[in-house]
């Protein structure tokens, strides 16, 4: 009755198990995705997004670079310390740059830029690096201003169309990460637009191979350049939130992760030790490459380098060319980003998978590993992403998976929760909590297989019964005789649960109670305390019989008698019946011979509780008990004696533990 009853309850709750998965999964993905895109949008993420770009920026460059570390189009023409400490002179005179201007001149560089200030002048020499920078159409730079700063103009008397800026946007981490192509010189409503210095020099080199810029035919605000649309960045562009909308940005690949192109010192080209190889027909960049000159820029490589954490100025420009140049011949993809719409369904996506996982794995092992395997996954597809130049953020996807599997989780914990208090008070009404806890304990295997697995142990079995109770039930009207059942049953089970006893099963005017189950007891003392809590709680139950027949006497004039059987021995505990019909039994020959006690010579009756065990509980007692001997007798159903004994009182503590086991009394002595 006991598991009938609760299958029933468990199959009303699991009804529609599917429909409730797939309600609770997509709430919780729904939830936590919606929450996480949420903190995205205010930029919660954006630092971590990016320390994960830049690692996986390390790990392409480390096992798989797109292109060649070294971009052989380029040549920089670097001032070093040595080159300082000859010239003995910092900066570097007009004179010496003139000079260096000119050699390199002479072997047909494609284009040349300076990238030092020469706002003021550093004589001697001013007029011929003037006409060196006029003559052979030299690339200068200028810094932009701001609110706080004018900036640093170029030189003055250089054709405009000559000054490309040399500004780079820095991230707040101190990265820079981001390529400015156009801005304004200054914050003035009517200031002109420049070109970078990167984007000055790449427009003069491939103009020589008749490529050249045009506004796009989709958007003629944004710039086309050979096979390469140049988008400029929105403020969601993959894990950046809050961009600042200086100018118009693309996002910066970087090709190496030091010199990007082949390094020459001053001194070099102007003693001529250099392959004019490396001149002719090649982007040729000179700047100050010397810590000194504290031109020094953090990228995506300085985290996972052991020195020369900084890039100089003059290389970054490089790699920004570099880039402009692969991306216009189509040799190198620009970077682009999923659109908020993909984003979110990105985010989803993998909230749900792990909500999913979540739901249908309960073992916490295999879910650990299901979860790792998610998280591996999503790092696999994001890198897949990634590897074809789409960037598709990470960090965020990572929290709405954690937050919908604790979700998920926690759901389930509480529903479990729910369910086994639901389960224990409806069981609870049939057997005691102890056997309901068990049940619960063992739920999966009870609903996979419809059985509880039976369990070998060793109990003490107390079986009780009404004295004449035929004889009363005739006498007394039903109304009455259920209520004085109920009264009385009701005083026995609390007895047995005071007791740490279990009550398996009412037997009308009487009950089976167990002391040892569910959990079984293997230690011998253990054993020893379920046997003396059984005989302590019969002679409890005839003090409780003997109260209540003073109340009905002065109700109704009714008085009971009962009689107990106890037998301590091995049984074996688990579920009866079929798929159907269920209960939790206990079967073994202990049980039967504890029945066959209650029920033994029913004329011998001395008392209104009359208990009587056998010789294997005794062994148990510890001479805690007095007790008659009533020797060997044949129970009913057996064919093998059973030495029985009357249990009279419990022994007071003062008497000396060193006591024999049993005192054998005469029958008229225990009165």
């Amino acid at each position: 009755m006991v598991f009938n009853r609760w299958r029933r309850w468990r199959g009303k709750v699991s009804a529609l198990p599917q429909i409730e998965a797939i309600a609770v999964v997509a709430i919780a993905g729904f939830m936590l995705g919606s929450l996480t895109l949420g903190a995205d949008a205010l930029g919660l993420f954006q630092a971590l997004e990016l320390k994960v770009f830049d690692r996986m920026i390390r790990l392409r460059q480390q096992f798989a670079p797109p292109v060649p570390a070294i971009d052989e189009r380029l040549l920089i023409v670097g001032i070093t310390d040595e080159d300082i400490q000859l010239l003995e002179h910092y900066p570097v005179r007009d004179e010496i740059l003139a000079d260096a201007l000119a050699i390199l001149q002479r072997h047909n560089p494609a284009v040349m830029g300076l990238d030092l200030y020469r706002d003021v002048p550093q004589p001697p020499g001013r007029d011929a690096l003037m006409a060196q920078i006029q003559q052979h159409q030299v690339v200068v730079i200028q810094k932009l201003g701001d609110k706080d700063s004018a900036g640093t103009p170029a030189p003055d008397g250089v054709d405009s169309a000559l000054i490309g800026f040399n500004d780079f946007v820095v991230d707040g981490d101190g990265i820079v990460r981001r390529n400015l192509l156009f801005s304004a010189v200054d914050d003035s409503p009517d200031a002109a637009v420049l070109p970078s210095f990167g984007l000055q020099l790449t427009l003069r080199y491939l103009e020589q191979q008749d490529i050249v810029s045009r506004p796009w035919a989709l958007d003629p605000n944004i710039m086309e350049l050979g096979e390469a649309v140049f988008v400029p960045l929105s403020s969601d562009f993959g894990g950046y939130q809050i961009v600042d909308a200086l100018g118009y940005q693309t996002f910066l690949d970087y090709r190496s992760s030091a010199q990007v192109a082949r390094h020459v010192s001053l001194s070099q080209i102007l003693s001529g030790a250099f392959d004019p190889a490396w001149v002719e027909g090649k982007i040729v960049m000179l700047g100050a490459v010397t810590p000194s000159a504290k031109d020094l820029f953090y990228t995506p490589f300085s985290a996972g380098a052991a020195d020369q954490q900084q890039m100089t100025g003059v290389n970054l420009h490089a790699q920004a060319v570099s880039h402009l140049l692969d991306a216009a011949l189509a040799k190198r993809p620009l970077w682009t980003a999923a659109a908020q719409w993909q984003f979110a369904l990105w985010v989803y996506l993998w909230a749900v998978l792990a909500g999913s996982l979540a739901w249908q794995t309960r073992h916490p092992l295999l879910l650990m590993l299901m979860q790792m395997a998610s998280l591996l996954g999503l790092a696999l597809a994001g890198g897949i992403f990634f590897l074809n130049y789409v960037w598709m953020p990470l960090v965020g996807p990572l929290v709405a998976m954690v937050g919908a599997s604790a979700t998920v989780l926690a759901y389930r914990a509480q529903q479990s929760y729910r369910q086994r208090q639901m389960m224990l008070v409806l069981l609870g009404q049939s057997t005691s909590p102890e056997i309901a806890a068990a049940l619960w304990d063992n739920r999966d295997r009870l609903l996979k297989s419809g059985k509880l697995p039976g369990q070998r142990l060793t109990a003490t079995m107390l079986f009780t019964d009404i004295k004449g109770f035929s004889t009363i039930a005739e006498q007394t009207s039903p109304e009455r005789l259920l209520d004085l059942l109920n009264e009385y049953l009701e005083g026995m089970a609390a007895e047995i649960q005071r007791h740490h006893g279990i009550i398996n099963k009412f037997t009308g005017d009487g009950l089976l109670a167990v002391f040892g189950v569910p959990l079984a007891r293997q230690h011998p003392r253990e054993i020893a305390e379920d046997a003396q809590a059984a005989v302590s709680c019969a002679l409890a139950m005839g003090d409780r019989l003997t109260a209540l027949n003073q109340q009905w006497a002065r109700q109704h004039g009714t008085s009971l008698k009962m009689r107990v059987g106890i037998f301590t021995g091995p049984v074996v505990a688990g579920s009866l019946g079929g798929r159907d019909r269920l209960e939790y039994g206990i079967i073994g020959d202990s049980v039967n011979i504890a029945s066959r006690l209650e029920s033994c010579e029913k004329e011998r009756h001395d008392g209104i509780c009359r208990i009587l065990i056998g010789q294997e509980t005794l062994d148990q007692l510890q001479s805690q008990f007095w007790v008659n001997p009533w020797g060997e007798l044949i129970l009913k159903g057996r064919s093998q004696p059973v030495t029985v004994y009357q249990v009279v009182a419990r022994k007071p503590k003062t008497i000396p533990s060193s006591q024999p086991s049993a005192k054998v009394t005469s029958s008229a002595s225990t009165g």
